[in-house]
């Protein structure tokens, strides 16, 4: 099915629909994680009161990329349009649900997204499990052959593959080390509009 006949939009956020800011060996030094490691899951390991400090590091750290965040070129016209034709938009980020508010709203996209369709790290096991999809496609009791999933990273993917949604891997830099998973792939927001 083409992208055309898709009702329902999921989009990744940092990276996708904002501009790609975070640093994440910078990140995981700040936290006293390993490297390599995927901070959320090297924290998931952590127990008791050390997890929770370091959630509310990694939180902090989160809320000043939000403040600072810009929108990706093409954002706005995209969701636009999508929103102009009646597709159901959403967000599923690993970031947690106010910080992803707080980030749209300094993008300026916040007006695209009801609260309800914001899916965060607090609401289901993150990416790249299909766990956030899945609540989204329940939510809007949508068929997963009408649904895509958008992103700018491997787990976005994998998440989208796991769910059985089609999925448009984004990259800015024209690296395309994901071509053959993904359904779709674009280096700006804007190709997605004549599909």
């Amino acid at each position: 099915m083409p992208l055309s006949r898709s009702q329902y939009w999921i989009f990744d956020l940092d990276g996708t629909l904002t501009m790609a800011v975070h640093d994440f060996d910078a990140m995981r030094d700040e936290l006293g994680l390993p490297p390599g490691q995927p901070i959320l899951e090297a924290l998931s390991r952590l127990t008791g009161k050390h997890s929770r400090q370091k959630m509310q590091q990694l939180d902090a750290i989160e809320w000043k990329l939000a403040r600072e965040a810009l929108p990706q070129p093409g954002a706005h016209e995209l969701l636009t349009h999508l929103a102009s034709q009646g597709r159901q938009l959403g967000i599923l980020t690993r970031n947690g649900h106010a910080i992803a508010k707080e980030t749209l709203r300094v993008c300026g996209l916040a007006a695209f997204f009801s609260n309800d369709v914001i899916v965060g790290r607090e609401s289901c096991t993150p990416k790249p499990d299909p766990a956030g999809i899945n609540q989204l496609l329940d939510r809007w009791q949508a068929h997963r052959s009408r649904t895509v999933m958008v992103g700018d990273h491997q787990i976005d993917v994998q998440a989208g593959r796991a769910a059985g949604v089609k999925t448009v891997y984004f990259n800015a830099s024209n690296d395309f080390t994901l071509a053959a998973v993904a359904d779709v792939n674009v280096s700006r927001l804007t190709q997605l509009l004549p599909l």
